[in-house]
């Protein structure tokens, strides 16, 4: 691949992953603090600001890789910090602290793709336009974020909603696979070029774009 390609695959990418990975974290934080944590708050990472959350690694160059291999464009921000006991209900609460960043996800792409309607059918712009290749990478980012992190291992957000889920002797064993959190994404990344992995997350995309494409049908079909 030459490098304007990568200049423009960069380009197109920068601000839905920054968002979409920005605004995931930022929503655990929010999350938390309306449930009694202020961890977030206190140490200035409830912020919408995605310098606040970026990591040069998981945030940029990670994202750029993936893409560039074809691979969905997942990606990572720093962690926002949970006390998780400081909630008011810390078992309860912590699925839905851990939720709440695949469902900013699901919200930015179900924007992402009102815009594209919007750009698509009421401008009429081309489909190789900047701005609609930015919608369209805005989707699948966030669409991708969604489905990966709702993975059940922990430490993605999957693997912590089932921890708040199961009884609480099972969710003590099944917490402690976070103590090996680098080893799980990174066994993750090797699995999405060697295994299985892409087949479900684009299949779980797919399924996800596909309620995206539902909910925006009247904007859709007021447009067309």
């Amino acid at each position: 691949m030459d490098i304007d390609s990568i200049v423009q695959t960069i380009t197109v990418y920068a601000i839905p992953v920054l968002f979409a990975i920005s605004l995931h974290e930022a929503a655990h934080g929010y999350v938390a603090r309306y449930f009694g944590d202020p961890t977030a708050a206190n140490e200035g990472r409830l912020s919408l600001n995605p310098l606040r959350h970026i990591d040069p690694f998981g945030t940029i160059l990670l994202p750029v890789v993936l893409s560039l291999l074809h691979l969905p464009a997942l990606g990572y921000a720093k962690p926002v910090p949970v006390d998780y006991g400081r909630l008011r209900n810390p078992k309860k609460q912590m699925a839905l602290v851990a939720a709440a960043g695949p469902g900013a996800n699901f919200v930015m792409g179900l924007g992402w793709m009102a815009l594209w309607v919007i750009l698509s059918y009421g401008l009429k712009l081309e489909q190789s336009d900047f701005f609609i290749q930015m919608c369209r990478a805005g989707i699948g980012v966030n669409s991708a974020m969604c489905v990966f992190n709702l993975i059940p291992l922990p430490p993605l957000d999957g693997g912590r909603i089932v921890t708040g889920i199961l009884p609480m002797a099972l969710a003590r064993k099944y917490a402690q696979i976070e103590r090996y959190g680098v080893y799980v994404f990174f066994g993750l990344i090797v699995l999405m070029q060697y295994g299985p992995l892409p087949e479900f997350l684009i299949g779980g995309m797919h399924i996800l774009q596909s309620i995206f494409h539902v909910l925006v049908f009247p904007l859709t079909f007021l447009l067309s």
